[in-house]
């Protein structure tokens, strides 16, 4: 590993360390992705790394290109302690609203971890229901190696439901923009309709023909 990117992940390792430094062995980070699209589920995932592990690579998921995303997903899984995944889909996302949906996401991939965490970093500034010792970090997928883990863990899973979605519904090009709301994305609303991945609540406006 290069000086300068050992450096980076040494300083991405900050928050972790004080939290081994304060005897919590088990250190959880939890993020999320598709807060923002049109469509498709949002999907939480929760990462428990090895104590100083500092994995090459890892970074704020939206800082990373698909293919080196794809590149440090395998990485992860093959190094950290415990994966989780939590994914809550359109229905959800209508019934309880998207950051209720996020929070029931990043419980959910807790949940699903094999190992339970002592201490759970969570991305933002929401605090969800969990009765284990966490704190929330703004902008953590920036500063803290266990969050930005989950970050391209969620990334990923994601955008890998929407590849798959784009087989069943080319016109709309999910694979391509997956699921936001990009010009080409929101013509194809406005042509074909919504399809039952769309998120009915924030897609009103375009149907409406409004810009």
């Amino acid at each position: 590993m290069k000086e300068k990117e050992e450096e980076r992940l040494k300083h991405m390792l900050q928050i972790e360390d004080e939290l081994y430094s304060n005897g919590y062995k088990l250190i959880c980070g939890v993020d999320e992705a598709g807060r923002g699209p049109l469509c498709g589920p949002v999907v939480a995932a929760a990462v428990i790394l090895k104590e100083d592990d500092m994995i090459e690579g890892v970074n704020d998921s939206k800082k990373l290109s698909e293919k080196k995303r794809e590149e440090v997903y395998g990485k992860i899984m093959d190094k950290a302690i415990a994966v989780g995944v939590g994914v809550k889909d359109v229905d959800v996302i209508e019934e309880v609203n998207i950051l209720n949906a996020t929070k029931l996401a990043m419980k959910e991939a807790i949940d699903n971890l094999k190992v339970r965490p002592e201490f759970v970093l969570i991305d933002g500034n929401q605090m969800i229901d969990i009765d284990i010792n966490a704190k929330t970090v703004v902008h953590g997928d920036a500063i803290s190696e266990s969050i930005a883990a989950a970050s391209i863990i969620a990334k990923v899973t994601r955008d890998r439901m929407l590849i798959e979605w784009d087989k069943k519904y080319p016109e709309y090009g999910f694979a391509k923009h997956k699921g936001y709301g990009t010009k080409a994305h929101i013509e194809a609303i406005q042509k074909y309709g919504l399809t039952p991945l769309h998120r009915p609540s924030f897609c009103t406006k375009f149907l409406k023909g409004e810009k």
